[in-house]
C-alpha cells in the first residue's frame, strides 16, 4: 500500500492539522510543504503515535493537503493521468483517465468539508457561491476549469468538476501524434490559420475543442497581437504578445459584473491582430462576427454543436441574443460573410479525441451552408486513418495559401 492510499482517520486529520496551525514554527506564517510535513512529523513524535510507515506518509500527506491545498482532491490533481474530476456530493468521486469515467477511492468527511474545499478555490479568485448565487465557473492556478453547484440545485449535495489540461499546453503536432487529426489535416488547419481565415471549432462537451483551438491558435505569426477573452481564463497560447482578458461575475451587491459582450467589444479598442474568444454562447456572438467581417479576420472560437451545418443555425440564433433588432436573413448573411471554416471535433466510444469533420462556409440565396471538405468514416474506415477528402478541399487550399493536400480531390 503507498501513502498515496493508504486510509486515514477523518478526526486524526482534522486534531493535527489544528495542533499544526498553533504551533510557533507555521504562526510565524509563509508556511511551505516542507516546514509543514515536519511539524507534523514532531507532533506524531510528540504524541507517540506509532504508525506503520506507509500509513504515517499517508497521514502526513493528508495534513499538508489539507491545510495547505483542497485536501482529498490534491493526490488526484497530482496525478498527470486524471483529466477530468467530478465530485457529487461528499460520498462519490469520479475520475477520467483515457477518456474513460470510473470512480476513485476517495470521499470528503461531509458538506461543510466539501463547501470549504469548494470556498478555498474561489477565495482567492474573488467569487464566490452561496444559496443566492449557488453556480459559479472558475478556475485552479494552473488553468484547470473548475464548476461548482451548491443547494438548494444540487439536490445530493455541491456537484464540483474540474477539467484538467496538461501541464505542457499541446500543439499541433502533439494532435497529429495522438490521432486528432492526420498530417494532410494538420497543413489544411495550418494554411487556414495563417492565411487568416476565421475559424470556428465546434463539438459537444469534453469533445476537446478547447485543446484544439489553443493548438491552432499557437501558429498564428508571433509578430502579431492577441487578445483572448474568455468567462475563466484557461488558454495558454506561446506567443509573446498575447492579452489575456476574463469575464468577471457580479459582486455580493450586484454589481461590477463585466461580461464577455462588454470584453469582446473593449477588444476592438486595443489594436488586435486577432481576437480569440473561449466559447461564444449567446449576445457577444454578434460583435464577434462584426469583429471578424471588420478588419480582424483570423479570429478563433469554439462553439456547443453537434455539427458545422447546426453550428451555422446555432451562431445565427445567439446572434439574435443581442440588443440589435436585425432581421434573420441579414444575421445569416453576417454569418456567411464572417465565417470561413468549422473544425468539428467528438469524443469517440474508446474516449478518444478525434476532428471528424472540416467544412467550409459558403454564403447561398438561402442563407449559409457548410460545404465539407473533409469527413471521418465511422469507425475509422478509409483512407488516412477514416479521413475521407472531398471535391474542393484541394481548390479551399489553394484559395488559402497553402500547398496541394496529396490524395484530395480538386
Amino acid at each position: 500500500m503507498t501513502a498515496e492510499h493508504a486510509t486515514v482517520d477523518p478526526a486524526l486529520v482534522e486534531h493535527l492539522r489544528a495542533r499544526a496551525a498553533r504551533h510557533p514554527r507555521v504562526a510565524r506564517g509563509d508556511v511551505g510543504r516542507e516546514l509543514l510535513e515536519a511539524v507534523i512529523d514532531d507532533l506524531l513524535e510528540d504524541e507517540r503515535r506509532i504508525l506503520p510507515a506507509a500509513e504515517r506518509d499517508a497521514l502526513v500527506t493528508a495534513v499538508v493537503d489539507e491545510a495547505l491545498g483542497l485536501g482529498p482532491l490534491e493526490r488526484l490533481l497530482r496525478d498527470p493521468q486524471v483529466t477530468e474530476i467530478m465530485v457529487v456530493g461528499p460520498a462519490r468521486v469520479f475520475v477520467e483517465r483515457a477518456g474513460r469515467i470510473g470512480p476513485a477511492d476517495l470521499r470528503f468527511h461531509d458538506e461543510a468539508h466539501l463547501l470549504h474545499v469548494i470556498d478555498r478555490i474561489l477565495a482567492p479568485l474573488g467569487r464566490r457561491i452561496d444559496e443566492a448565487s449557488p453556480m459559479v465557473d472558475a478556475r485552479l492556478p494552473d488553468g484547470s476549469r473548475v464548476n461548482a453547484v451548491i443547494r438548494p440545485l444540487a439536490l445530493d449535495g455541491p456537484a464540483l468538476t474540474i477539467r484538467r489540461f496538461a501541464a505542457e499546453p499541446l500543439t499541433i503536432d502533439d494532435l497529429v501524434r495522438l490521432g486528432t487529426i492526420d498530417s494532410r489535416l494538420r497543413r489544411l488547419v495550418a494554411a487556414a490559420v495563417t492565411a487568416r481565415r476565421n475559424i470556428l471549432v465546434t463539438g459537444g462537451t469534453g469533445s476537446g475543442k478547447t485543446t484544439t483551438l489553443a493548438a491552432m491558435a499557437a501558429l498564428i505569426p508571433a509578430n502579431e497581437r492577441v487578445v483572448t477573452i474568455e468567462d475563466a481564463a484557461e488558454l495558454r497560447i506561446p506567443l509573446p504578445h498575447v492579452v489575456r482578458l476574463e469575464s468577471r461575475p457580479p459582486s455580493l451587491e450586484g454589481r461590477g459584473a463585466v461580461p464577455i459582450r462588454a470584453l469582446v467589444r473593449n477588444a476592438l479598442r486595443m489594436r488586435p491582430d486577432r481576437i480569440i474568444v473561449g466559447e461564444v454562447r449567446g449576445g457577444e456572438t454578434l460583435d464577434m462576427l462584426a469583429a471578424m467581417s471588420t478588419g480582424h479576420e483570423g479570429s478563433l472560437s469554439t462553439l456547443h454543436a453537434s455539427s458545422p451545418a447546426d453550428a451555422l443555425l446555432r451562431v445565427q440564433t445567439l446572434a439574435l441574443m443581442g440588443d440589435v433588432d436585425l432581421p434573420y436573413r441579414a444575421v445569416g448573411d453576417q454569418v456567411g460573410s464572417a465565417l470561413d471554416l468549422i473544425v468539428h471535433q467528438a469524443r469517440r466510444p474508446d474516449g478518444a479525441r478525434a476532428v471528424v469533420e472540416v467544412a467550409a462556409v459558403v454564403s447561398t440565396a438561402e442563407g449559409p451552408r457548410a460545404h465539407t471538405l473533409v469527413r471521418r468514416r465511422p469507425g475509422g474506415a478509409g483512407d488516412a486513418g477514416g479521413l475521407v477528402w472531398n471535391a474542393g478541399a484541394a481548390a479551399w487550399m489553394a484559395d488559402a495559401g497553402g500547398a496541394a493536400v496529396d490524395g484530395a480531390p480538386a
